[in-house]
């Protein structure tokens, strides 16, 4: 009697040990992408400082092959993203980033900038016709850019237009936001001018 109820108790904490195991792997899988986002981006933020201090292209950690190319504010300064050259995967993992086929911010031509719908670029889906959206660059210069059009479309379809005959700006992330699973051909296209 004495040793099946020793049984039940180390079968009942050997399950109890492993739901609890279960539960945190779980929760790390769960906090993981927007943790890497949030430390990206404060080590993106210190290189900037040091791109704003002179330093060219300076790597926000050692082994990457990507940089600070702008500082993007929105929502009334409640977003504040600092921009990473590229649109590799790579990149896009630790922030948005700046299609390097594409204009620079207040160039003339279109400026692409790339994010995920479900860590940085997340708050698009909150934008509307009209808004601002401020983009500093690394000299000092600021542009504000106006919302002219949202658009949802098909990727396999349709294309940006990069030559624009005055500076415009792309916003671009995977839609719909609150899919389950990544990947899927919709972009939800976010198009700015430049105001100033």
């Amino acid at each position: 009697m004495r040793r099946r109820s020793g049984f039940k108790f180390f079968a009942s904490r050997l399950v109890v040990s492993s739901l609890l195991c279960l539960g945190f792997w779980q929760f790390g899988q769960g906090a993981y992408i927007p943790a890497k986002a949030w430390v990206a981006q404060e080590l993106m933020h210190r290189a900037w400082q040091r791109a704003g201090g002179g330093k060219e292209e300076p790597a926000p950690w050692p082994w990457a092959d990507t940089w600070p190319v702008a500082r993007l504010t929105a929502k009334g300064g409640d977003i504040e993203l600092i921009v990473l050259e590229g649109g590799s995967g790579r990149t896009l993992a630790f922030g948005p980033g700046h299609l390097s086929i594409s204009a620079l911010p207040g160039q003339t031509g279109n400026s692409v900038i790339a994010g995920h719908r479900d860590t940085h670029f997340r708050f698009l889906q909150y934008v509307e016709i009209g808004e601002t959206i401020q983009v500093d660059l690394p000299n000092g210069r600021k542009h504000l850019y106006r919302v002219t059009s949202i658009d949802v479309v098909d990727s396999r379809r349709g294309s940006l237009i990069l030559d624009t005959d005055e500076p415009t700006m792309s916003l671009v992330t995977c839609y719909p936001f609150d899919a389950m699973r990544a990947g899927g051909p919709m972009r939800y296209v976010v198009s700015t001018r430049l105001i100033f």
